[in-house]
């Protein structure tokens, strides 16, 4: 069985005008992991998610031609990479009422954006969810759909997203279990410590809600009047200057290499004057940033070009990847053609199709993780419990590759079973997967 690439997922919000934080937080680290070799990556512009909370078609339309030129521009190369539009991908919400029908609504009851907005109301003494859209409530739903319809591996995400990471982990065992075959990949999420967290114009962090960001793609003017904006103490040319907690310190350091960062760390000492200071990191910045200006200008001026990437992208990946899934994931759940049922001519009576012998995934409530190998009702092996669903699926997996005997798998045979049983199923199970490869 060939391993195929490691499959590393993205979303990008399509929020407003990128800023200078978003570049060095979150575009620059991603363009550049989507070099790894060996690596399968996606990157989609979450042009559903951003209706939760803008109402604005102007905007929204805005916003994701502003970011997609942003992540062009900025070296995303859409001919090694899954580049795409989430809407351009129907499938998507399909699968998120799949995955609806599935899921915990005391689950989604504790989801963080969801509890936030409920506490707001109880502060004002307003209805717990006033205001509160569906679209919020399921949102977690959606960007578990957004994961699963690719089966991605890994999602580098913020540390307030890694509860939704959990949750699309939870549906996707649910919906397995449900349906008796390890139709989803289990997603991990993925934290990189050392990405930076730019201070803004006033030494916050900069967000757009501070209202004190610096425009990626600002004019060259405009990049100078707010770099030479940024707050600094009032020392004097001459008295040294600690670069801790320096904005304008953390902005150079993110745009230049080592050697210039510690140069520019002895000035402080030394005492540089702020204004030749701000000239230093306005300079190192505008190295960076001009030629991306270039290209992003060029690429805004020609949105159908744009818009033919992201289709395309959408285009390739639906014939790839979504929508055989969903052709297979309906039939899971029993969205059939009813074509296919075949009736006795005699009884004149559904007949009653044999099904291979099948692995079941679970989670029980001590909180851990199990499988078992079933043959209609009959239980041919019932795991032990594992601390990560990830283990058993991986005892799984070894069990139906020929890799673990069933002797030495960490289960109990089930009332009345012989070991030959149990390789009669998984030998049938084999058979089954042939078959079907074949047909």
């Amino acid at each position: 069985m060939s391993q195929r690439p490691l499959r590393v997922l993205t979303g990008i919000k399509p929020s407003g005008t990128p800023h200078v934080g978003n570049y060095v937080g979150a575009v620059r680290p991603a363009v550049a992991a989507s070099k790894a070799p060996g690596t399968e990556s996606f990157y989609f512009l979450a042009d559903l998610h951003s209706l939760v909370n803008t109402q604005d078609p102007a905007r929204v339309q805005r916003s994701t031609l502003e970011v997609s030129a942003t992540w062009l521009a900025a070296g995303l190369d859409p001919a090694k990479v899954w580049f795409y539009r989430q809407s351009d991908v129907p499938e998507t919400t399909e699968l998120m009422w799949l995955l609806t029908c599935v899921a915990g609504k005391g689950l989604l009851n504790r989801a963080h954006a969801y509890k936030a907005a409920v506490d707001r109301n109880r502060a004002q003494a307003l209805d717990e969810d006033a205001s509160v859209t569906a679209g919020l409530y399921l949102y977690p739903v959606l960007m578990a759909a957004d994961i699963l319809i690719f089966n991605a591996d890994r999602v580098p995400v913020g540390r307030d997203q890694i509860q939704h990471i959990e949750m699309a982990r939870d549906f996707a065992q649910r919906f397995n279990h449900l349906y008796g075959r390890e139709w989803f990949t289990l997603p991990e999420a993925v934290i990189d410590d050392d990405v930076a967290t730019l201070p803004g114009l006033d030494g916050r962090k900069m967000s757009k809600s501070y209202d004190n960001t610096i425009p990626l793609f600002a004019p060259p003017a405009q990049l100078k009047k707010l770099v030479f904006s940024i707050l600094t103490d009032s020392r004097a040319p001459g008295e040294p200057k600690d670069t801790e907690g320096s904005a304008l310190f953390q902005l150079y350091q993110a745009f230049a290499t080592p050697e210039q960062t510690a140069a520019f760390a002895q000035a402080f000492a030394d005492g540089i004057g702020w204004g030749e200071a701000k000239q230093q990191a306005l300079d190192v910045m505008e190295r960076e940033i001009a030629p991306m200006r270039e290209r992003y200008e060029a690429l805004v001026a020609r949105p159908s070009d744009i818009e033919d990437i992201l289709r395309d992208g959408g285009r390739r990946l639906r014939e790839r990847y979504a929508t055989p899934l969903l052709a297979q994931l309906r039939d899971a759940v029993g969205l059939r053609d009813l074509g296919r049922v075949a009736v006795p001519a005699a009884a004149g009576a559904a007949a009653i199709r044999s099904e291979p012998p099948q692995f079941k995934q679970y989670r029980e409530a001590d909180g851990r993780f199990y499988f078992k190998l079933v043959d209609g009702d009959r239980v041919l092996l019932q795991s032990h419990g594992f601390d990560a669903p990830r283990e058993a699926g991986q005892s799984i997996a070894r069990l139906r590759r020929g890799e673990l005997a069933p002797a030495q798998a960490p289960a109990e045979l089930g009332e009345g079973v012989a070991l030959t049983d149990v390789q009669a199923a998984l030998d049938a199970i084999a058979a089954a997967e042939a078959e079907k490869a074949a047909s």
